[in-house]
């Protein structure tokens, strides 16, 4: 990986390791009100997890669903760029954005990512696709309904990720029932990997013969 975009990732888990110890001591409403100031990301296991998986699969629509201050976006983007790909990166909190834009310039990668701004759900619907890979990392109640969108978008062989699987403890109600609902579709294989937060790697087969 280049060293330009390396040190890129060092500088978010930097700012991640400072900002750790003040959420772990923040009171629960205090945190609710002040959530979308800090830096929630996958974490460097899981982002270079998903830039091996983009890598490995070759994809080139990359669609991320909750880019946050663009720690996954970065991992993404570099995988796009050896793919020849692009990454449809969505958030809902403009300052988000801005600061997740602002870096992947710095990294060199801006041409590898087109932001869009809003609704997930109503996003999701006006793209496209097909997608070959899905990353979802946002609320988790959004999880299903998102799914259900992308789902008929997925090229045949496309790769679902989905995080926080296994942690925070607050969202595991909301992430067995993505894994129920996503595991109920004849087309999806899926399985739960205890990395980072815990996801669940899923693998949409479609119509092989005809991909």
């Amino acid at each position: 990986m280049d060293q330009k975009i390396q040190g890129i990732l060092s500088e978010y888990e930097a700012r991640a390791a400072i900002e750790s110890p003040h959420i772990m001591q923040m009171p629960e409403e205090e945190w609710l009100h002040r959530r979308d100031e800090f830096m929630l990301s996958v974490g460097h296991d899981t982002g270079r997890l998903l830039n091996i998986l983009a890598k490995g699969a070759r994809a080139r629509s990359i669609l991320e669903l909750g880019s946050s201050y663009g720690y996954s976006t970065l991992w993404l983007a570099e995988a796009a760029q050896k793919n020849g790909g692009t990454v449809y990166s969505l958030e809902v909190v403009s300052a988000k954005q801005e600061y997740a834009r602002a870096m992947i310039t710095k990294a060199g990668l801006d041409g590898q990512v087109k932001f869009f701004l809003g609704d997930a759900l109503k996003t999701i619907a006006s793209l496209d696709g097909p997608f070959d890979f899905v990353l979802l990392d946002l609320w988790k109640d959004l999880y299903v309904s998102c799914f259900d969108l992308f789902y008929p978008k997925l090229k045949p062989g496309a790769i679902v990720v989905a995080d926080n699987m296994l942690r925070p403890e607050e969202y595991l109600p909301e992430a067995l029932k993505y894994r129920r609902h996503a595991r109920s579709h004849s087309k999806i294989e899926s399985v739960l990997l205890p990395v980072g937060s815990g996801i669940e790697l899923s693998r949409y087969g479609g119509d092989l013969a005809n991909s």
